[in-house]
């Protein structure tokens, strides 16, 4: 497990093998949840699911694609951060600890 930011901007990445495969689980904040799931395969366009009220794709995404491309191998990245009525400036804190996995992998 890797871990991005401190207190409850502190966000994580688990990574677990699933035979040749790789997922990814993101969590963090205050509470994780599932807000997203992103699939890669090299060679094919990106896959997004968007959970009803969630954004959590969008930083599933880079995690994913970056995995792809470095692994050569299939890649889901799922998971969610929340923090309870954030504000745009933490959740922009929120996005830079979670885009700090991409170079982290």
């Amino acid at each position: 497990m890797i871990t991005s930011g401190r207190g409850k901007y502190k966000v994580w990445l688990k990574q677990h093998h699933v035979g040749d495969d790789l997922v990814f689980i993101l969590g963090g904040g205050e509470r994780s949840h599932l807000g997203g799931v992103v699939i890669c395969e090299p060679g094919k366009p990106t896959n997004s699911i968007r959970l009803q009220g969630h954004y959590d794709d969008l930083v599933l995404q880079p995690i994913a694609e970056a995995a792809c491309k470095k692994y050569k191998k299939k890649i889901v990245a799922l998971g969610g951060v929340h923090v309870d009525n954030a504000t745009k400036q933490e959740i922009n804190l929120l996005v830079k600890n979670c885009k700090a996995f991409v170079k982290k992998l």
